[in-house]
């Protein structure tokens, strides 16, 4: 709450200060009077709403009202919180801003202070203001499908922000979407731009310090020619110009704020792009054609909704058609139909406006798209957004790779991976994996899985993606709410406090070895090795800030720099995984491990790190995802091994031992173990290959009696009573046999117990029957054996075979609880035989011996662990006594309680300390089990029982008693208590503890045999590494022990059986085999998963079924289409036409490209660099012969005119130095005016020209061959690939050839000496003449006019061996000359950003040369 008001504080000071209003200052009486009769100023606001200066202004009075100079900006007055009244508690952000605000102050309050995320697409929402039909089909696929673009790529969408139209299906998409979707959907963000003059009710919205919020109501009955707010939109901005009423004042504004966003750079996961725009229109009259055309003309891409009506319906029913089919009485016609109501304000010249805008509209086919709802390949509105903006993206200055990298980029943002798909992975353009791998960055760290599997599946390899670099990169951008950041910063800040540095060191991968060693287990070596000095310049390379952009500054250069190093890393998918999984990032780390080889290991270990991660994670949500996603690796670990023991259980169980080094040599088995994994120890396979090992070389198939008794009967182990795993065993020497036998686990384990039980009855024979003085020679048999007990202890503790280190190995030793047991049984032992040997402490020797027997009795119960009848219950056993731990706590509560009140009430200052004791906790113990005291009630009270005054030491002292020794405490009172004592203790007490015991026996026998298989291992691998003999004869094999490690210095080894470094190329072989078995364990889950699926849909189908009857297939679609065709035949005929027959194209036909008729750029509406609009001429009215007395002098005029000057031109001959003859033979003069030969423009005069009639340019056109590293010419479809030289200038986003206009008596354009030098002159003309002409004549261009224009001369200049003198001069000069416009060579392609009419001369050489465009 405290937050909220300060960043209400902060808006009420920076809005005022940076956001103005718009208010009249001078009020002059209006001739029209309002509704109501009252006067009004000029500004359509009353007298009442002006400030008092503007009705007392002396400085402007006797003036005109000019809004220049009387409307004048002052701080806002009208922002904060809207809620509108009666329709719930949604609050939206609104404010009144001038109309001459800067859109990047508008933009700061949206992003910075209204807390919106930077879009990732503008959605520009225009067409009809007033309400209109949809057809419902219609309306809800625009609504979905408005919604679902905005929602999946992150955009806003603006609006005119009203309460109708096209504004109101907007806010009721909005409003159907927030309330069928969940909050973790998001807010989709609907801005309003709406006129303040316009809005009724804006007065409750006015409060100077902000309105937190401001309620406003939504009346649209009473608001006349205003208009209401939409009560779905969530943030408005409305525009004021100091007027009331008059509506459009927004649209400048809202023109300006839409260009500044899309100009925008958008940075998020590594991928920067500039905010694309669309504009989509529906319905729509004389205003919104405007706003189309203006949006064409700037390059903004539009989607027409066809259906919705008017501007919108005529537009998409022309679209298909060849411009030049685009007509005056087609257009015409169109009108008619569609605006049936106000065709007759359509003037002649109105119409013939709507006919050259709209073909210009369709010309530009790149940017427009038309939505037919219902059509194949546009199911929803979203696709059609989508792919109109990658249409547009195509055709835009991006060239060739760089293009396609764009539409990448923009996918990746909006996370749209069906467009990506359908319209950029084609058959159009040849994607290399490494040009993927920045947008593969990118994707990951923006967790976006869809589009890694796509790359995946592109072709880019993990192994060549992964680099040092890329992981530091992907690292350093790891979320930083993740669990594992915050470990990471700790170890990096735990380094600076160490190393002393000034600030804290970048992130490097020993650094994350260290984590992972704490997640993992010290039990794995470090998986990044930490850098050593001399190497430490060469791994820690330091990684700018690299971000994807549009301008080409990429990640790129990341993986060039790392593409030349040797990859450092033995498993590259596993560090990805790693990365993925401590993010707990499900669907990413589940792609990059169906990639990984060592998927078992890697499962496993995903399961050790999540299961870690999750005990130190305080949101319980986040703990149960990683808990679950744990148990769910679990299950793929088990699901792989299943189907490898499926296949060749040998070869299964050696993947369970194999040390695998990418893990930080550990084994599959080990980090099961590690992780607690205990489905998977206990999977059959895993439980099999144990019981191999248990059995040592013997067969599992003898029965254990048959070992007991070669045990008893040792000379059985020569017969065939007991077989051999290994058929060479059996005929081999006794020896070998008997080694054989005497070393397998589980005869070393009943050997053991044979020896523990006589060591036991020994120890227990010396206690109760010969403990002498003087210690007999069964007594010293004792010692011996406890030393060798001692030493196979000290043998455990210090046996090392993997190199862990002293510390780690106690720290193992002492995990073990039956470790701890065996030390404590050991330390008493040796503290009683201490004492033994003490005369004075002899019987104390004795007592503490006997609590020593009791430990070691305890220790039994591990020996029968392995039992699968008892081991199972003395797990039950060992979480009982977890259970009765606790509930001695409960106990002691009340025990204590009642304790100390009986002792209080009964007995009188007792000093005695034993008999405190006794009183309150003894005897209290004791009554719950009915031995309850006999003077509590005070009937059985005997005297001789107990001591009057407490000096009897072996009586209580007497309760308080009379003169005739009778007892005086309150019986009643010592009862009740009793009472209440038995009934909480012995009923609720007991029977909880009872209840506790009955779920833990139900929790644990649930998963006894499980806990039993897993716990089973422990017992195992300590007998498999155990030496034979048992004690005391092992003493022999520890002398053994001794003589190996510390004399002759040879290192522990541990045996194959639990762990075995296989060779490189069996290890290959078996990664190979179980990656494709894993293949196999992924395709059936996806069969499984499938065919759940369709037998879920089949049961709904069946249960639905008796429901409704059939439906036939759509038999009320057939008719439609002929009766459609009929009425409108009917309703156009009314309409005559001297156009001649048109051929008709269905909706979804593509018109046949053909070159324009007539000049295109020439009659461009507004004419370039300046404000002049031209008459609006259609293709049909371009010749001068049609429509001559109509057109002649319509068009504005441009350039000087003098009379007396155009008298003194000599036109169609030179005219002293100017040419003013044309390529295109004698043109006609009127007027004293040359008339361009090929029709009208629109403009009449010069323009920007020089010259009346034709102007002369020179476009010269210098190519060579594209060449292959080899020096071979570059081909592609069979055809060689032209390099063109162009120019681009500074101040313009398209390049040129370097040519143009020709000063009079000049034969190099001004422009192309620019790029030379002044010496090279001659010899460029040199080459020039020597080239072939290609073209000669007149030039489109935006410039020319109806009485001047542009001709030129287009010459190629082609160097066919690269080794060209001539050539290799040119670079030289190029490369000395003015830095200013950049001049390089330009491989040649269709999609070449050059100027349209530059664009036809290139193709002319390249049809001249045979190359490929």
């Amino acid at each position: 709450c405290g937050h909220m008001e300060e960043s209400h504080s902060n808006l009420s000071s920076w809005i005022p200060e940076n956001i103005k209003k718009k208010e009249c200052v001078y009020f002059v009486e209006s001739s029209q009077m309002s509704d109501t009769g009252r006067v009004m100023c000029e500004c359509g606001y009353p007298r009442e709403q002006h400030l008092e200066e503007a009705t007392k202004s002396s400085v402007f009075l006797g003036k005109e009202w000019d809004p220049k100079r009387h409307i004048q900006e002052m701080p806002t007055d009208a922002f904060g919180d809207i809620s509108f009244a009666g329709l719930g508690p949604k609050v939206g952000k609104y404010v009144r801003v001038s109309a001459d605000t800067p859109p990047c102050i508008i933009y700061q309050l949206m992003t910075q202070h209204w807390g919106l995320d930077v879009p990732n697409l503008l959605i520009s929402v225009t067409g009809g203001a007033k309400n209109f039909n949809m057809m419902p089909r219609l309306k809800n696929v625009f609504r979905r499908g408005l919604v679902k673009v905005a929602q999946t790529t992150g955009a806003w969408i603006i609006t005119g922000g009203s309460h109708a139209g096209v504004m109101k299906q907007v806010g009721e998409a909005v409003r159907d979407f927030s309330m069928s979707s969940s909050c973790k959907e998001g807010e989709i963000v609907t801005i309003g731009i709406a006129t303040w003059g316009t809005v009724y009710n804006r007065g409750s919205l006015i409060c100077p310090m902000g309105g937190f919020p401001a309620e406003y109501v939504l009346d649209e009955e009473s608001q006349g020619n205003l208009s209401c707010l939409d009560s779905n939109h969530s943030h408005f901005i409305l525009v004021d110009d100091g007027t009331h009423g008059r509506y459009g004042v927004e649209i400048s504004l809202r023109t300006r704020l839409e260009k500044f966003i899309s100009e925008q750079t958008k940075v998020k996961g590594g991928v920067a792009i500039k905010i694309p725009i669309v504009c989509v229109v529906l319905e729509g009259g004389p205003g919104t054609l405007d706003t189309i055309y203006n949006a064409i003309t700037n390059g903004t891409p539009c989607v027409i909704v066809e259906g919705s009506g008017r501007v919108a319906d005529v537009i998409a029913q022309v679209a298909n058609r060849p411009v030049p089919e685009i007509t005056i009485s087609l257009i015409q016609k169109k009108l008619s139909i569609l605006f049936r109501d106000t065709y007759e304000l359509f003037t002649e010249g109105k119409i013939v406006e709507w006919t050259k805008k709209i073909q210009d509209i369709v010309r530009s086919r790149q940017l427009l798209t038309i939505f037919r709802e219902g059509k194949d390949g546009q199911q929803d509105v979203d696709v059609a957004i989508l792919q109109s903006l990658l249409k547009a993206s195509r055709n835009r200055v991006h060239f060739g790779h760089e293009n396609w990298d764009h539409q990448l980029k923009l996918a990746v943002a909006w996370n749209r991976v069906d467009i990506a798909r359908s319209e950029i992975f084609t058959d159009d353009h040849e994607w290399k994996p490494a040009d993927l791998h920045p947008v593969m960055a990118a994707a990951l760290i923006a967790n976006k899985p869809d589009f890694v599997k796509l790359f995946l599946e592109q072709g880019v390899r993990l192994k060549e993606f992964v680099t040092w670099d890329t992981l530091i990169y992907l690292y350093e951008n790891m979320a930083p709410s993740s669990l594992f950041h915050g470990k990471l910063q700790k170890v990096l800040v735990e380094e600076k406090e160490r190393s002393a540095f000034s600030k804290v060191p970048g992130i490097q991968l020993h650094h994350v070895s260290q984590v992972l060693r704490e997640l993992l287990g010290d039990s794995t070596q470090p998986l990044y090795p930490k850098p050593k000095h001399a190497e430490r310049h060469r791994l820690s390379i330091a990684v700018p800030h690299i971000k994807l952009n549009v301008q080409g500054v990429s990640l790129r250069s990341l993986y060039k720099r790392s593409a030349g190093r040797v990859t450092f890393t033995m498993d590259p998918v596993r560090d990805l995984l790693i990365w993925a999984i401590v993010q707990s990032r499900k669907e990413l780390a589940e792609i990059i491990w169906a990639q990984s080889q060592d998927c078992i290991a890697g499962a496993l270990a995903c399961s050790k790190i999540l299961k870690e991660l999750s005990k130190e994670e305080d949101d319980t949500d986040s703990m149960e995802e990683m808990l679950t996603l744990a148990e769910e690796y679990e299950h793929r670990a088990i699901g792989v091994f299943t189907e490898c023991y499926r296949k060749d259980e040998e070869r299964a169980q050696k993947l369970l031992i194999r040390v695998s080094e990418a893990w930080g040599k550990t084994t599959c088995l080990q980090l099961a173990l590690e992780a607690k994994n205990m489905n998977f120890v206990s999977h059959g396979g895993i439980q099999a290959f144990l019981t191999k090992v248990w059995w040592g070389k013997l067969c599992v198939d003898n029965g254990l009696w048959r070992v007991i008794l070669c045990m008893v009967f040792f000379p059985l182990i020569y017969t065939s009573f007991v077989t051999f795993r290994e058929k060479r065993l059996q005929p081999m020497s006794c020896l070998t046999r008997t080694r054989a036998f005497f070393t397998a686990p589980v005869v070393i384990f009943h050997l053991n117990i044979l020896s523990y039980f006589s060591f036991l009855w020994l120890f227990a024979y010396i206690l109760m029957i010969d403990f002498q003085a003087t210690p007999s020679w069964r007594e010293y048999v004792i010692y011996f054996w406890l030393f060798s007990l001692v030493c196979e202890e000290t043998r455990q503790l210090f046996y090392d075979p993997d190199g862990f280190g002293l510390l780690k190995m106690a720290s193992l030793y002492f995990s073990d609880f039956w470790n701890k047991l065996d030390v404590c049984a050991i330390l008493i032992f040796i503290a009683g035989l201490i004492c033994r040997w003490i005369p004075s402490t002899l019987y104390p020797g004795r007592i503490i011996l006997s609590l020593a027997f009791i430990i070691f009795c305890l220790r039994l119960m591990h020996i029968f662990t392995v039992s699968k009848t008892l081991g199972p219950k003395i797990i039950i056993v060992k979480r009982m006594m977890k259970d009765v731990f606790f509930f001695l706590f409960l106990l002691a509560v009340w025990v204590v309680s009642f304790g100390v009140a009986k002792q209080a009430i009964l007995i009188h200052n007792e000093e005695r300390v034993d008999w405190i004791f006794r009183g309150v906790v003894y005897h209290s113990y004791l009554t719950i089990f009915g031995q309850i005291p006999s003077y509590i009630d005070g009937v059985n009270f005997n005297l001789d029982q107990c001591s009057p005054n407490g000096t009897d030491p072996y009586k209580p002292k007497c309760p308080e008693s009379n003169k005739d020794k009778r007892p005086v405490f309150p019986e009643w009172l010592t009862v009740i208590l009793l009472c209440l004592y038995l009934l909480f203790t012995n009923i609720l007490l007991l029977n909880l503890l009872i209840a506790m015991f009955n779920y833990t026996f139900q929790q644990v026998q649930e998963h006894t045999d499980q806990i039993w298989k897993f716990q089973r291992h422990d017992l195992i691998e300590e007998y498999h590494g155990r030496p034979a003999a048992p004690p005391p004869f092992i003493l022999f094999n520890h002398l053994q022990l001794f003589v190996k490690r510390v004399l002759l210095r040879q290192p522990a080894k541990r045996h194959k059986q639990l762990k075995e470094k296989l060779e490189k190329n069996e290890e290959a072989a078996l990664l190979s085999w179980e990656t494709y078995l894993k293949e196999n364990y992924l395709q059936h889950q996806q069969c499984r998963e499938k065919q759940n699926m369709e037998q879920k849909i089949r049961d709904v189908a069946q249960r639905y079924r008796p429901l409704s009857p059939p439906v036939p297939r759509v038999p009320f679609l057939v008719p439609l289409k002929p009766v459609r065709k009929k009425a409108f035949t009917t309703t156009t005929s009314t309409f005559p036409s001297k156009a001649p027959e048109l051929k008709e194209y269905g909706s979804e036909e593509k018109p046949e490209e053909t070159t324009a008729l007539y000049h295109v750029s020439a009659r461009n509406l507004l004419y370039p660099s300046s404000s002049t609009v031209r008459f609006p001429v259609p293709d049909e009215k371009v010749p001068w012969e049609v429509g001559e007395r109509h057109c002649r002098e319509q068009g504005p005029w441009m350039g000087d005119l003098s009379l007396e000057a155009l008298s003194k031109i000599n036109y169609n001959a030179m005219d002293g130095l100017i040419n003013r003859q044309s390529f295109h033979g004698t043109y006609a003069v009127q007027n004293r005016l040359p008339l361009n030969p090929m029709g009208r423009t629109g403009l009449r005069g010069r323009g920007s020209l020089r010259f009346f009639g034709p102007n002369r340019a020179l476009h010269p056109i210098v190519t060579r061959w594209r060449r292959n590293m080899d020096g071979s010419i570059y081909r592609k479809s069979l055809k060689k690939m032209l390099e063109v030289l162009v120019v681009k200038s500074p101040v313009s986003d398209h390049w040129a050839l370097p040519g143009g206009s020709l000063e009079p008596g000049e034969s190099l354009p001004l422009k192309l000496k620019r790029v030379l030098r002044r010496e090279f002159w001659p010899q460029f003309q040199n080459l020039l003449n020597q080239g072939a002409e290609v073209y000669k004549g007149y030039v489109d261009d935006p410039r020319n006019t109806d009485n001047a224009w542009i001709e030129t001369v287009a010459i190629n200049m082609h160097f066919e061996d690269q080794s060209d003198v001539q050539m290799k001069r040119l670079n030289s000069f190029l490369q000395g000359s003015d830095p200013e416009p950049c001049v390089w060579w330009q491989l040649v392609d269709k999609r070449i950003p050059l100027y349209a009419n530059h664009k036809e001369l290139l193709q002319k050489v390249t049809a001249l040369l045979g190359a490929y465009y």
